[in-house]
């Protein structure tokens, strides 16, 4: 179990503690709902935390079988939804893998990367597209 803390600081901004490190993280609501966009928000978490998801799941992954992932680079895109409620809508993830990774390993890792923790736990009404592209 892991507790996390947040304080409402005023101005739609928290402070987010993570209880096992003491490590901080600010948020702010997004300038489209009330925020300045000062820091990550509640839903810009949510993407994060689905791209670093991927990329350390197949780290684990690869460390356990002897493959060199550092240097993976991956970005998301994340869309809100035009009518109500409010919420994340789509997703879009586009994973860079490194040089060297062995055309046998890929689907393996690809598997590992959807089938995160994150991207089991987002609603299937969620549209989320991957890709990975490889430099070799």
């Amino acid at each position: 179990m892991v507790k996390i803390t947040a304080v409402y600081q005023g101005d739609l901004h928290c402070l987010l503690t993570h209880g096992p490190s003491g490590s901080t993280l600010p948020t702010d609501a997004p300038k489209d709902n009330m925020g300045k966009g000062e820091a990550f928000s509640p839903t810009d978490l949510s993407a994060a935390s689905l791209l670093t998801c991927v990329l350390t799941t197949m780290a684990i992954y690869a460390q356990r079988h002897g493959i060199e992932l550092k240097n993976a680079q991956g970005e998301v895109l994340k869309e809100m939804s035009a009518d109500p409620p409010r919420r994340i809508a789509k997703l879009t993830l586009h994973i860079r893998m490194p040089r060297g990774i062995k055309l046998e390993d890929r689907p393996t890792l690809e598997r590992i990367g959807t089938n995160c923790p994150v991207y089991k736990t987002l609603s299937p009404d969620l549209q989320i597209l991957t890709t990975f592209t490889y430099p070799d």
